[in-house]
């Protein structure tokens, strides 16, 4: 019989906890009413909804009304961006008496149109809209760049202020390199900022937590931030579930439309197996045993690093190493490509990515890595380890014996 593979992506994605699976179970089987209906089976549902909002809202220190449940972090990224940007552009063209937002926006001058600042390395479901933002001819943007630990300076952020900018979009950590972002440092430049009056647009400012909800304080008013990311898959609950945080006062316009769920922010039946477990993971985030687990992770990472790097001495670390999660590894591997030893790793049963997983498939350079000042060769010769709740000291023992044993094997001659 085949060992059990060891998964080492928990960056990627998370089981589900048996508790979140727990609380889903009755709105499968039993409370499956839909929650916009009347009657008592719709009700019950509608409560399911309402007592995981409250879990959320208690995990982020904010009150349930400013939780908008989504699919998932993208579509939460979108939201806030888009959202944000369509309900400036509406504001504004009002005033300049355009009789549609596409017109209006056709003959708005560079320097009257909003501005966005966001960093070279979030995630693809930021950059992506912003791009298409830009493509449009709807708003100017700027994407800071990191520094070499992966870090954006909060100076850098400052700099880019202009009296439009609309929207600044952070991530709270990296999903490959794991660096975790002064999002509490940068809040402060921006409060400063619109204490000088020096702006047309108030700047709302947005961070991307998919990625450190798990190890990190997410407190938002500790953060200071008006809108928050979260994703259900990467904290032990179910996918096709999320959350944006939207402060109260901050408005934003729905992508969908339709029947007006979650008080007109998001339209759409909502997933409420999916919603409850994710409130529940959210509520497991608050248990202190979960948090003393961070303490214990990092210490496994670091011994696991300590061996990658006594028994492959070429190997390097990519990223922060004092500011980064607690279950990051980031390698660079010189004189291989990371697809390479991802695939021979697989094949013996050891689950690793090159970097996120939304952008894997591409087998393009990572854009994190080229921001980072790497050449493509060494942004592809990069592979991401990621470490989770369950992770034992066997399973990193057995991960970096796969790994060395797939390099000696591409060293030989390829795969």
């Amino acid at each position: 019989m085949s060992k059990r593979p060891v998964y080492m992506d928990y960056a990627a994605a998370t089981p589900a906890d048996p508790r979140a699976l727990k609380a889903m179970m009755p709105f499968l089987k039993n409370s499956y009413g839909n929650p916009s209906s009347s009657h008592a089976l719709g009700q019950q549902a509608k409560v399911g909804i309402e007592k995981a909002r409250e879990k959320v809202a208690a995990f982020l220190s904010c009150s349930a009304g400013e939780v908008v449940f989504t699919s998932g972090a993208t579509e939460a990224n979108n939201l806030a961006i888009h959202g944000i940007l369509q309900s400036v552009l509406e504001s504004y063209l009002k005033t300049k008496n355009y009789p549609s937002i596409l017109l209006g926006v056709n003959q708005l001058k560079t320097s009257e149109k909003p501005h966005i600042i966001t960093s070279a390395i979030e995630h693809e479901s930021v950059l992506a809209p912003i791009r298409d933002l830009e493509k449009r001819g709807a708003v100017e943007a700027t994407y800071v760049l990191p520094d070499a630990e992966g870090l954006v300076r909060p100076s850098d952020v400052a700099d880019a202020l202009t009296p439009n900018t609309a929207l600044v979009s952070i991530q709270y950590a990296n999903s490959e390199i794991g660096t975790v972002q002064p999002i509490a440092e940068i809040s402060r430049v921006l409060r400063d900022f619109l204490k000088t009056k020096n702006y047309k647009l108030k700047t709302i400012f947005h961070t991307d937590a998919t990625q450190a909800a798990n190890y990190l304080d997410c407190s938002v008013e500790k953060l200071g931030v008006d809108l928050l990311t979260l994703s259900s898959h990467k904290i032990y609950g179910p996918k096709g579930a999320g959350a944006l945080y939207a402060k109260k006062g901050v408005e934003f316009s729905p992508l969908l439309l339709g029947g007006g769920q979650e008080e007109g922010r998001r339209s759409g039946t909502e997933n409420v197996p999916g919603i409850v477990g994710m409130g529940e993971a959210c509520a497991l985030l608050l248990d202190p045993r979960i948090r003393l687990r961070s303490i214990s992770l990092r210490q496994l990472r670091d011994r696991c690093v300590k061996s990658a790097l006594a028994r492959i001495p070429e190997a390097r670390i990519t990223g922060s190493v004092k500011n980064r999660l607690p279950n990051n590894i980031h390698l660079r591997l010189p004189g291989v490509q990371g697809k390479d030893v991802v695939f021979l790793m697989d094949q013996k049963g050891v689950c690793v990515s090159t970097g996120s997983a939304c952008s894997e498939s591409s087998q393009e350079a990572s854009h994190v890595l080229l921001a980072m000042g790497y050449s493509r060769e060494e942004a592809l010769s990069s592979v991401r380890i990621s470490l989770g709740r369950t992770t034992t000291a066997a399973e990193t023992a057995r991960c970096v014996k796969a790994l060395v044993s797939s390099l000696d094997r591409l060293k030989r001659g390829g795969i």
